[in-house]
């Protein structure tokens, strides 16, 4: 790890990792993937099933967290976060899944996973796993240093109309500000924000804050496939930033992930608990 990408990772929020997972790495984690696909968990989410538009999610599925915590174990994430970050101590959060096929599945709105998980710190980091060649027109996109900026409330994904469609809605004014069009915005001028995104191969990674703004990665005719498997990671200074209480979305003060898990905690505490895997 050289200093240039702790640097880069700090302040953009998003790094590539190119030939992070090796080709049996790589083969353990599609295996994961794989089953997961055909078991999902009770919190999956697919839409336009046996079309063109297939779009397939599954999020910290309980039946795969032996699996996925096996994995973890497996994988050089460990020591490769606890460097980039300077972090004594690495744990391992969750999977999810995203299965897009058809070559017609619209891109991801924009949002933060902090507006759904109570996370706070600098020491968290998505991985970014893509099985098949993924071009830059494809490509996951983040806001470069949105992690530092603002915490807005999160969309509900489920208005086509309205990508910034309020998750948490008046409870969260105003702390969290409702999200930006960035899409609109982008229409109108082209440069109204500093994106990242790279073209990947398999085995290549893409690191990224979850507190940036980041969404995309759709599929067309000349790539209709992408499966891709994100790991979850977090480090010493990672803390507990809960969820705005009595919000619309019906979550609790600790989202819905491992929520009584980590209930008892304070704003502000170290993220910690027995069911999360620590690596390093």
């Amino acid at each position: 790890m050289d200093e240039s990408t702790r640097k880069a990772f700090l302040e953009d929020g998003a790094v590539l990792i190119k030939n992070c997972l090796d080709k049996e790495m790589l083969g353990l984690c599609e295996e994961v993937f794989d089953w997961g696909i055909e078991n999902p968990g009770p919190g999956v989410s697919s839409i336009f099933e046996g079309t063109d538009r297939r779009s397939h999610v599954d999020n910290a599925n309980p039946f795969a967290k032996p699996r996925l915590d096996e994995l973890a174990g497996k994988l050089p994430f460990g020591k490769l976060l606890a460097d980039l970050w300077g972090s004594k101590h690495v744990w391992y959060f969750a999977e999810e899944l995203f299965l897009k096929s058809g070559g017609k599945a619209a891109r991801s709105s924009w949002h933060q996973d902090t507006s759904y998980l109570p996370w706070a710190g600098n020491h968290w980091a998505n991985a970014w796993i893509s099985f098949q060649s993924v071009p830059k027109r494809n490509a996951l996109e983040i806001v470069r240093g949105s992690h530092h900026g603002t915490r807005h409330d999160g969309t509900t994904f489920r208005d086509p109309e309205d990508p910034t469609d309020p998750l948490h809605g008046d409870q969260a004014v105003p702390f969290w500000p409702r999200l930006p069009d960035i899409e609109a915005e982008r229409r109108v001028n082209p440069n109204a924000y500093d994106f990242l995104s790279w073209a990947t191969e398999p085995g290549d990674v893409v690191l990224l804050h979850p507190g940036t703004l980041h969404g995309g990665a759709p599929v067309d005719a000349e790539a209709p496939e992408r499966h891709t498997l994100v790991l979850r990671f977090f480090g010493d200074d990672a803390t507990f930033s809960p969820l705005p209480e009595n919000s619309r979305s019906g979550y609790s003060h600790a989202g819905v992930l491992f929520a009584s898990d980590i209930s008892h905690l304070q704003p502000g505490d170290p993220f910690r608990a027995p069911c999360f895997r620590q690596i390093v």
